[in-house]
């Protein structure tokens, strides 16, 4: 009965119109777990980077006490981390700590225009302007992730997505990022042990980009989200041992 550690971001547990509690059957870590006969442990937030992950990795005591139990390790992250972020993501994480309320409003709208007119403009820019976390800080924190859990557990399955795609306009439906992104994902995986990818964009590219995702243009519709979890399932079978049934 495998048991996974999902590690991710907003796209593991939101829906075609909303986020859904953890243990929602129709997610793809759920999915997932399921086609393989066991459950997943999901820990993940909004807005969480590569850099978030490792933060959970070392500082969660969830993630402390579900690793020596644990089966295999997904690390959802990466979209995040290559979208455009037109102010610097050290200022934007701390819009909530505006204080007082109504300027913390001021300001958290006033970002949320600029942003859409912003990211096109600078995805003009030579190497696309700012993304939220640069593609070698990505490939970097996803490292001491699996350096940590190796640390731990040596051999265990680690399983990493590459980055989606949108068509969100919030970001001005650019993306500029992503290819180095997925370039610098693909050459850490090549000299990390133990990793395998799995090619987000390829499994739910037609579905997010043809509109038959959530109407914000980046969150997967079920369809999607059964691509992803069965094509998990799918990776995990061939690298997970088969158990022995006990008498």
């Amino acid at each position: 009965m495998p048991d996974l550690l999902v590690v991710a971001d907003s796209l593991a547990f939101h829906g075609p119109e909303r986020p859904y509690p953890a243990d929602e059957p129709r997610l793809w870590p759920n999915l997932a777990a399921t086609r393989l006969g066991g459950r997943a442990e999901l820990v993940a937030r909004a807005g969480w980077t590569a850099r978030h992950a490792w933060s959970a990795v070392s500082g969660d005591p969830r993630v402390w006490a579900m690793l020596p139990h644990v089966d295999a390790v997904v690390l959802g992250v990466s979209g995040m981390d290559s979208l455009p972020s037109p102010l610097p993501t050290a200022l934007r994480e701390l819009i909530p700590a505006v204080r007082p309320a109504p300027l913390r409003r001021v300001v958290r709208d006033g970002y949320r225009r600029a942003q859409p007119v912003l990211a096109p403009l600078l995805a003009e820019l030579p190497g696309g302007g700012p993304a939220t976390l640069p593609a070698r800080l990505t490939a970097s924190y996803l490292e001491r992730c699996r350096s940590a859990v190796h640390a731990l557990r040596p051999g265990l399955p680690v399983v990493a997505l590459l980055p989606s795609v949108h068509r969100a306009a919030d970001y001005g439906r650019v993306h500029p990022h992503r290819a180095a992104t997925e370039a610098a994902m693909r050459a850490w995986a090549a000299r990390a042990p133990g990793v395998t990818l799995l090619d987000t964009a390829a499994l739910v590219g037609g579905h997010v980009l043809g509109g038959h995702g959530n109407p914000d243009g980046m969150h997967w519709g079920w369809a999607g989200h059964r691509a992803v979890g069965t094509a998990l399932a799918d990776e995990l079978g061939r690298r997970l041992p088969v158990r022995s049934e006990q008498p």
